[in-house]
């Protein structure tokens, strides 16, 4: 009798548990949680009735960000002891909801000035990778986003970064204009020589081809570096059109 009481108190103390998360998030959202209870409740989600406090934390420890387990790869997660293909499909799901939910709020209005917009939609995606991403935004006359690509993984450097590729891919999404955005690994968006030399390079090109270059943005750790917002655009531009 002992027995079943305690195993009928031991099953009703994660629904408990659950239950005060969830009304800690209805009163006052996300705020005050701590990482591992978020990505609990994502995990519950999927299997709703078993306790999933330490697959929780277990995912964080192995992933080290929260980002870091919305972007691991399913197969990456189910190898966490207590995630299974149920848990992944509520991580995958809210992650791709949000990222559908920031794109679509981007591409409704237009993107003048708005550097931080952009960072938002891509933060998440990039930030905790290890290695560089370099995207391209093509963009319309009115400023709004047609297709996003990943044009190469690895080091930025001006062997990776091939202007014709991207200028005919332009003229294929039939583009007005161009966003380049590229994260550092290392967390400081700072741009290198070869950032600016590249991103100068792209300008260029795009000029040549009647195409305008709105920004390049660098994502680091909860920040970013803007070409336009610096300046730089504006500079590179100028030396575009002095350099005849």
């Amino acid at each position: 009798m002992i027995n079943k009481r305690y195993r009928q108190a031991y099953a009703e103390e994660p629904q408990g548990h659950r239950q005060r998360l969830r009304e800690k998030f209805i009163k006052g959202g996300l705020d005050g949680f701590l990482d591992y209870e978020i990505i609990e409740l994502l995990l519950t989600i999927g299997t709703p009735r078993r306790d999933c406090k330490e697959p929780a934390k277990n995912a964080l420890r192995e992933f080290k960000t929260l980002g870091g387990v919305l972007e691991a790869s399913p197969l990456d997660l189910q190898k966490i002891r207590g995630i299974g293909p149920h848990n992944v499909f509520g991580l995958k799901f809210v992650h791709e909801v949000s990222r559908r939910f920031l794109r679509d709020r981007m591409i409704s209005r237009p993107f003048c000035r708005s550097s931080r917009e952009v960072f938002d939609y891509l933060y998440h995606a990039l930030r905790d990778l290890k290695r560089e991403n370099f995207k391209v935004l093509f963009l319309d006359a009115k400023n709004q986003i047609l297709e996003e690509k990943t044009l190469f993984e690895g080091t930025v450097d001006s062997s990776a970064v091939y202007p014709r590729e991207i200028i005919k891919d332009a003229l294929r999404y039939e583009a007005s204009s161009l966003i380049f955005v590229h994260n550092h690994p290392s967390g400081d968006p700072e741009p290198s020589p070869c950032d600016k030399e590249i991103t100068r390079d792209l300008v260029f090109a795009a000029k040549v081809m009647q195409l305008k270059v709105l920004d390049h943005i660098i994502i680091g750790s909860n920040c970013f570096f803007s070409f336009s917002d610096h300046g730089l655009i504006e500079e590179y531009e100028f030396a575009f059109l002095h350099s005849g």
